[in-house]
């Protein structure tokens, strides 16, 4: 295996349906080795749930000067800027993908704690975590193990309300349009000022929504050109003035540029971990 911890030696596993929450997706990881510096950490808009359970715990250093080994929970825009790196060796792990409007229901928390942070998961969950990393190592199959986090999830939502629904319903706009939506035009359907937009956005999911929708704008652009794209292409249909103003966004959010990035291990293994598919639309009866 490459120093660098090539995909293509990585066991990936996927469910073999979609989770009960709308809104949470999982992908389970075996890798060998991951060197020091190999791994950069490109920004999702997607809290990123990581649950360990192998004899090596990965660790991820946040940019700060920090280092976190274990289980973390990372806000969406996570390694912004490029910083954030992962290593470790026989690392094993379940990684779930929350959606920002589902997240204070699984964590207890708000994204806003979160957003480009990351925080040690027992410090959200106690002594919960070391339990269920022991139930995870001891199951005899990754189904055994989606499984037990599909549950764990179902029950930590049905304690707590949904978000808002009329905050749940702009950001699947910014979703679905893959960040092209005008933040006007929301604020508009909605009957809302942009300000109180803003601030109902910023407080439910830790962003404003102009940011939300650089975001995912970039995240779309950057699985295209990694799908092969060029990058004038992409940048025309994913809404950006021209190349340049594409260049900028993808060295602000990854710190390489469009060229490099389309090689990161953390890019190209995506397409088997997380799969594209249609995303779930709500319809205007719920916007309010």
């Amino acid at each position: 295996m490459a120093d660098r911890g090539e995909p293509a030696a990585w066991d990936v596993a996927r469910p073999s349906r979609p989770s009960r929450v709308a809104g949470a997706d999982m992908a389970g990881f075996r890798v060998p080795n991951l060197a020091a510096g190999g791994l950069r950490v490109v920004p999702h808009p997607a809290v990123m749930l990581v649950l360990e359970f192998g004899t090596g715990a990965p660790t991820v250093a946040d940019g700060t000067g920090r280092h976190h080994r274990g289980s973390l929970v990372a806000g969406p825009g996570f390694g912004s800027g490029g910083g954030v790196r992962a290593w470790g060796e026989h690392v094993e792990c379940v990684q779930v993908r929350l959606s920002p409007v589902l997240a204070r229901r699984v964590l207890g928390v708000c994204p806003a704690d979160l957003t480009g942070t990351a925080i040690p998961l027992d410090e959200l969950w106690g002594g919960q975590v070391a339990r269920l990393r022991e139930r995870l190592g001891e199951s005899p199959s990754w189904r055994d193990r989606f499984a037990l986090i599909d549950a764990l999830l179902a029950r930590r939502c049905a304690a707590r309300p949904p978000a808002d629904p009329a905050v749940a319903w702009a950001w699947d706009q910014i979703l679905t349009s893959g960040g092209r939506v005008r933040v006007d035009g929301l604020a508009a359907e909605l009957g809302w000022s942009r300000k109180r937009l803003w601030s109902r956005f910023q407080a439910h999911l830790g962003m404003a929504p102009k940011h939300a929708a650089k975001l995912v704008r970039f995240d779309h652009a950057v699985h295209r050109m990694v799908a092969g794209h060029g990058a004038a292409r992409v940048a025309a249909d994913s809404g950006y003035c021209d190349q340049s103003h594409l260049h900028r966004d993808v060295r602000a959010f990854t710190g390489a540029t469009p060229a490099a990035v389309v090689d990161e291990p953390f890019l190209t293994v995506d397409a088997r971990a997380w799969p594209t598919g249609p995303p779930v639309r709500r319809g205007p009866e719920q916007r309010r």
